[in-house]
């Protein structure tokens, strides 16, 4: 979005404000920068008035970025004697200018309207369908996972590669990439303890200085030997004990980073017949739930992901969406289903499980990736775009897109060969992509033909979206908003990846347990 606004500075130090801009603080310049203040510019007439202009995603969430940073408050109480108004800090008092009319709007409008390939022109349904999926776009928003820019790969053998984080502020900085090219991915989802600090609070700043904010924390309940055979269902008391004060600990980092979700996903599960009580399992689980449901704050939200298998191999304590609702709606209305798209077997309706789930009210967050065979984590819509689309138009359908739908879309990726900062810029991309093209379904004649009994009518409206060519008008979409129209050939432009792979030579690079 683009934004104007005015202020006024005291005419007698007009000078003094030029000089102090023609050498603004380089840190204030890399906040601004990293908060998504983009094409930034100020004009000032002689008279004191002050125009301001930039080009971000959310002004609000720009200004919030810039309000936590130390750096802003020390430039803020700089600059206050200098306005007219000096009882606020200077960028409290920013009065927004309402825009009329932009050229390059106009102009796009104009060639949405005609077929580049045939120079004839579209149906005016056409144009304004595809105007009002734009229009909506500007509320899709993906997180992105830390672990996704460490080392990770199959359970066979996990490659290490040039400028892979050695940190979490390393891992940070990397989502902060994504998402400055991209303008989808404001937040990142954090791994507990993989992405354990001694300060939450300051990750948090460093973190709203790149631009980005800290968003789900993921418990890890999988990975140490006491778990060998279960945590939260365990029959042993302390290792569910443990299990349990581990997820108290997270809510504890949710506090500091002022995360909304605890996700919970478990690897509890047995391999043999008899080798446990599968009853006995649920019971526990249903009471080790119930103690780190009651330690959540008003505004957190417990989700709890589901897997049909691995690494149990006979039986899983949360194997499917049925389970996990069952749970979930036992804790209360705080508790959610997590659903990763990954963790089905073959030939499974997704979209069912979607709609099913957004209708009982119980869709709390998505884990989007893509998958061959099993669990492969692969980049989102790589196996199955029509699936993708498929899911989303259930999810735009169901009321759960949008900031306020409370429907959190997520990757959860493992790149095992693809370079990992383009491998999350691709992904977004597809959902992005995919999000339009679900938009542009023409509900009102779908839901006639469906009436009407029309099956060939009716299913060749859903294909005529999902076969439309979307990207070039998602390109120009994004240079209107100051983002680069092909974000994947503007990282290797940019020369990041060859900074840090040069920065991170040595250490230990991060990974899974890492």
């Amino acid at each position: 979005m683009r934004v104007c606004f005015r202020s006024s500075v005291q005419p007698e130090l007009l000078d003094e404000y030029k000089r102090r801009h023609a050498a603004v603080w380089p840190e204030m310049l890399h906040a601004l920068k990293h908060a998504g203040w983009n094409n930034y510019s100020l004009f000032l007439a002689s008279d004191g008035q002050l125009i301001g202009y930039l080009e971000c995603d959310d002004y609000q969430a720009v200004q919030a970025r810039m309000a936590v940073t130390d750096v802003n408050a020390r430039w803020q109480a700089e600059m206050a004697s200098l306005f007219a108004n000096s009882e606020l800090p200077p960028d409290q008092g920013f009065e927004i200018v309402e825009e009329v009319f932009n050229l390059e709007d106009q102009l796009a409008k104009g060639r949405h309207r005609r077929n580049p390939a045939e120079g004839t022109s579209m149906n005016t349904t056409e144009s304004a369908a595809t105007e009002s999926a734009l229009g909506r776009l500007g509320e899709l928003a993906i997180e992105v996972p830390s672990w996704a820019y460490g080392n990770s790969g199959t359970r066979f053998k996990v490659f290490g590669t040039p400028g892979t984080p050695r940190t979490v502020q390393e891992k940070i900085a990397d989502a902060a990439k994504v998402h400055e090219l991209t303008g989808l991915a404001p937040t990142v989802a954090l791994h507990i303890p993989w992405d354990k600090v001694d300060d939450y609070s300051e990750l948090r700043e460093y973190a709203a200085g790149l631009g980005v904010g800290l968003g789900t924390i993921n418990s890890n309940t999988f990975q140490d030997d006491e778990y060998k055979f279960g945590s939260l269902t365990s029959s042993n008391e302390s290792v569910r004990r443990r299990a349990i004060d581990h997820h108290l600990e997270c809510i504890q980092i949710m506090n500091a980073t002022g995360s909304k979700d605890l996700k919970i996903w478990l690897a509890d599960g047995t391999n043999y017949p008899g080798q446990d009580d599968m009853r006995g399992r649920q019971d526990r689980l249903a009471e080790s739930l119930q103690e780190i449901y009651a330690a959540l704050g008003d505004e957190h939200r417990l989700v709890l992901e589901y897997k049909f298998f691995e690494p149990a191999f006979y039986h899983t304590d949360v194997p499917d969406w049925g389970t996990s609702y069952a749970q979930t709606l036992a804790l209360g209305e705080k508790a959610f289903v997590c659903l990763d798209t990954g963790h089905h077997a073959p030939g499974t309706n997704i979209e069912f499980i979607v709609m099913q789930l957004l209708r009982l009210g119980k869709l709390g967050s998505f884990d989007f990736n893509s998958r061959f065979y099993a669990d492969d984590d692969l980049i989102v819509g790589a196996a199955d775009p029509f699936q993708l689309f498929r899911i989303i138009h259930e999810v735009i359908r169901g009321g759960g897109f949008g900031k306020d739908s409370g429907v959190a879309l997520m990757l959860d990726q493992c790149h095992n060969l693809e370079e990992k900062i383009p491998g999350q810029i691709r992904s977004v991309l597809n959902v992005q992509e995919m999000t339009a093209r679900a938009l542009l379904v023409d509900t009102a004649a779908l839901a006639e033909a469906q009436r009407a009994g029309d099956v060939l009518a009716a299913n060749g409206i859903f294909n005529d979206a999902f076969y439309t060519d979307v990207r070039p008008v998602l390109a120009e979409w994004r240079e209107s908003r100051g983002l680069p129209a092909d974000p994947i050939a503007a990282y290797k432009a940019s020369g990041y990846q060859k900074k840090i792979n040069e920065d991170r030579a040595g250490g230990q690079q991060a990974g899974w347990g890492a």
